[in-house]
């Protein structure tokens, strides 16, 4: 491609997308080095800095390709299918064990997620197998296949244990099942038969601090120093906040190590006390612009794989930034999940990333 041929493409870039997400990214930096000035060590701040810079990169090469190699090669999609699931395979037998869980390769200092390059392979998936079928839905066949599919590495991940991806996961399946035409009946069966599965995980595969954390959420108060403590310092530092927050890097609950975890899980309330409702209702009109924008790329595009892609990656991002902020909030239980392209971690937000460039390839060709 010439020059003038790269810039007739990027002048068909959704700009209010990319500018969205360059400014939610900016605000994860600005809380990842506010963190990073109490605790005196900013590794992970120049690391994220890195994970930017490579998965903005991986966006725009990804935008120049044609999309439509996706929706017309099944092999190509089931070949990277494979991949990640002999990743996650991996993970039990090579994964080193990190406060009893193995969820990432350790390469020197840098920790590899398999989990977030299987988030994206499954929607790409999800988009091809559905577009395909989009008026066979009615038939219980279609929903057995799919769920198959979600089954492995869901399974795979549990066995970690890792609860969080395994509850994005399924309501990915679900939501992108519904939006495609499935039956009602179908939809409550599948709720009938989670409940009877949540059930048998209670009782016989749930591990005593992952129950510990789904019964801190009902009242965090009845152990307050130990896994209530997180849910409980972030409501305090929420509160802290007020109207304008206590300043950058003047937050007590942050600078002081009280609330744990400020870079990945609790980013939210780092943000909202030093920066207060005002700062918040930035972030949120900033998630709210960057996932519109996706909604409305798909819904301006030709075919049903676009169109579906575009839904299952919007529906990821909202499952998380529900997730993550209800946690913060304490209306949800701790499950350990990132706010997109805010929270440190170089896996989601390169594959994050990598999914915008997926868009952006939609929106140009």
């Amino acid at each position: 491609m010439n020059t003038r041929g790269m810039w007739d493409h990027l002048r068909e870039f959704d700009w209010l997308l990319v500018g969205s997400s360059f400014v939610l990214f900016a605000i994860g930096m600005l809380a990842l080095h506010s963190s990073s000035l109490a605790r005196g060590d900013f590794g992970n701040f120049e690391k994220q800095l890195i994970f930017g810079g490579i998965g903005i990169s991986c966006m725009f090469i990804v935008s120049f390709f044609d999309y439509r190699l996706l929706r017309n090669d099944s092999l190509l999609i089931l070949g990277l299918y494979g991949i990640g699931v002999a990743a996650l395979v991996g993970l039990l037998l090579f994964a080193p064990e990190t406060r009893g869980v193995k969820s990432w390769y350790k390469i020197g200092d840098i920790s590899v997620d398999p989990i977030e390059y299987m988030k994206l392979i499954l929607v790409i998936l999800m988009a091809k197998y559905l577009s395909l079928r989009h008026f066979e839905l009615y038939r219980i066949r279609h929903i057995v296949i799919t769920g198959a599919y979600f089954s492995v590495p869901m399974f795979l991940i549990a066995l970690q244990p890792n609860l969080g991806p395994v509850l994005v996961l399924f309501a990915l399946w679900v939501f992108m099942l519904l939006v495609s035409g499935i039956r009602i009946r179908h939809f409550l069966a599948i709720l009938t038969v989670v409940v009877l599965i949540f059930a048998l995980g209670w009782t016989f595969f749930l591990l005593d601090y992952q129950k510990a954390r789904i019964l801190s959420f009902v009242e965090p108060e009845l152990n307050p120093l130990t896994i209530g403590w997180s849910q409980l310092q972030a409501k305090i530092a929420i509160g802290n906040g007020g109207m304008l927050g206590q300043g950058y890097s003047q937050g007590t609950q942050t600078q002081y190590g009280f609330l744990s975890e400020p870079q990945t899980d609790f980013i939210f309330a780092a943000l909202a006390e030093e920066f207060g409702l005002l700062g918040i209702s930035v972030l949120l009109f900033f998630l709210i612009l960057f996932v519109w924008r996706i909604f409305k790329i798909g819904a301006q595009a030709q075919t049903n794989f676009a169109r579906l892609f575009a839904i299952g990656f919007a529906v990821l991002l909202i499952v998380q930034t529900f997730i993550n902020i209800g946690m913060n909030l304490g209306l949800l239980p701790i499950i350990g999940l990132p706010l997109p392209l805010v929270s440190y971690g170089g896996a989601s937000l390169i594959f994050t990333y990598i999914g915008l460039g997926v868009l952006l390839s939609i929106k140009t060709h």
